[in-house]
């Protein structure tokens, strides 16, 4: 009973220290201050702003990835029932795992796409592999034909 005590003691002792220095911690975190002012940081870490030729080329890339997308959700269209479902089913295609398969000898560059999450999703994208492939785009940089299919087809 004696080694009982000693040891119930002992375990005591070490839960009173851990929380006061769980106290003196959470004092610590709350005098830290929750923001910290651009000039207090060092000028090693501090932010750089883009420069306006940096900013305006950002911005050009991104309006022409969003007109490509646009038109890709316009060919959709044609084959949801609805409309609003376009984007969606465009940003999961741009999520869903796919094989490039470069083919020098026949001057193609195969993208096979994996298939979506249903049955509807997947025939909406052969859909849109049709009609790209039919506007016979080549791969810029090389002289690869794209051709676009899903894994099965």
């Amino acid at each position: 009973m004696a080694a009982y005590e000693r040891e119930k003691g002992r375990l005591k002792e070490e839960i009173d220290f851990l929380q006061a220095d769980l106290a003196k911690q959470k004092a610590q975190r709350k005098e830290t201050p929750k923001h910290v002012r651009l000039a207090d940081l060092p000028e090693q870490e501090r932010f750089v702003p883009l420069s306006p030729t940096r900013k305006q080329f950002l911005d050009t890339i991104k309006m022409i990835a969003y007109r490509a997308e646009t038109a890709l959700a316009g060919i959709l269209c044609e084959t949801l029932s609805r409309t609003d479902e376009t984007r969606a089913l465009l940003r999961e295609i741009f999520a869903t795992e796919a094989d490039l398969l470069p083919n020098e000898a026949a001057g193609t560059l195969t993208v096979r796409l994996h298939h979506l999450t249903n049955h509807a999703s997947d025939e909406a994208a052969r859909y849109l592999a049709e009609q790209l492939n039919a506007t016979e785009s080549v791969y810029p940089g090389t002289n690869l034909r794209l051709v676009y299919k899903l894994v099965s087809d």
